[in-house]
């Protein structure tokens, strides 16, 4: 009587399975997002809405007509002292100080997508690392220094925990104080926007990788003993980057919002430095008697917003199978 046929895998081959059933999924996925993206004329419009506010603001020292510091006190106002409107000098006017008004938005729109962008990445970094670990990690068995006794540490449940405190506390007062005492500066604007958005991040990564965890080239790894950091590295984040992606393109909105309202209140960028925000804060007294300073800022930040909402959307859809059922047919 023949043998039966012995088809089972070493440890190796058996990763080896479980990686190509993650690489073959990955591949299918960025076909099929790209696919659907390039069908979804909302994903064109955030793209270029984005794509001509970072070369607006990459390249405002070549665009900008004038310093936009600088303050033209005997052409830059009217007989009356107010500001000016549009002429051929200055297109879109001049401000309260006399100063070029589309120099100021361009180089505002440097400003305000910097302290976005960099605040996004660190928030980004942070709540994806909280939400992957916490997901994966479980309950840690770690040994006591100096004995053999161990002690269980419940690393899901203390970052979820942390994670849920971050959410409930009342980050604008926060703001606030610490402005108050340290004083307001670009690199504490953000650190505490990357305080605000790492918890989101970290919420919807965590709830990510519960799915995955349970998957099947998972449990195929964890079979074969691979370890817990190789599984989390090799198999699980490079499911959860699209999404981390997505929200990381959802968060630059949210971050120039909440620049902007850092700003507004005195709690944000101060001089010589500004942004839109200190531009609508300053102009806000104008809004009836020359409704250009506040309309023209305030458009920046809508556009802003409106774009990276659009391109995030538009990634989400892609990227989630049940969102938009058909659209490969």
């Amino acid at each position: 009587m023949d043998r039966p046929l012995d088809v089972r895998l070493s440890p190796a081959a058996a990763e080896s399975a479980a990686g190509l059933e993650t690489v073959i999924a990955l591949r299918t996925g960025r076909y099929r997002t790209w696919t659907i993206l390039r069908r979804d004329p909302w994903f064109w419009l955030g793209a270029g809405i984005v794509a001509a506010l970072v070369a607006a603001a990459v390249l405002a020292p070549v665009l900008a007509p004038h310093d936009p510091i600088h303050q033209y006190r005997v052409d830059g106002r009217t007989p009356q002292g107010n500001p000016l409107g549009s002429t051929a000098r200055f297109p879109l006017g001049t401000d309260l100080q006399a100063r070029d008004y589309l120099s100021r938005l361009l180089f505002g729109a440097r400003t305000s997508l910097t302290i976005a962008l960099i605040a996004n990445l660190a928030s980004t970094t942070i709540g994806l690392a909280i939400g992957s670990v916490a997901a994966f990690a479980g309950s840690v068995r770690v040994r006591i220094p100096g004995t053999r006794r161990r002690i269980t540490v419940p690393v899901e449940s203390l970052l979820m925990r942390f994670t849920d405190l971050a959410l409930s506390f009342p980050v604008l007062l926060l703001a606030i104080a610490l402005t108050a005492v340290v004083g307001a500066s670009i690199e504490l604007v953000i650190v505490i926007i990357a305080s605000v958005l790492w918890a989101t991040t970290a919420r919807i990564v965590y709830g990510r990788g519960l799915v995955l965890r349970d998957a099947p080239f998972v449990e195929a790894a964890r079979a074969v003993g691979v370890r817990r950091g190789r599984i989390l590295v090799r198999h699980i984040l490079p499911h959860i980057l699209p999404l981390a992606v997505v929200y990381g393109a959802l968060g630059v909105a949210a971050s120039v919002l909440f620049e902007t309202t850092l700003s507004f209140l005195g709690s944000g960028v101060q001089s010589p430095d500004f942004t839109w925000g200190t531009m609508l804060a300053d102009h806000i007294s104008y809004y009836r008697s020359d409704p250009r300073l506040v309309v023209l800022p305030g458009l920046a930040v809508t556009f802003t917003v409106l774009g990276f909402t659009l391109l995030g959307d538009s990634l989400r859809d892609a990227l989630d199978p049940r969102a938009r059922p058909g659209r490969l047919g």
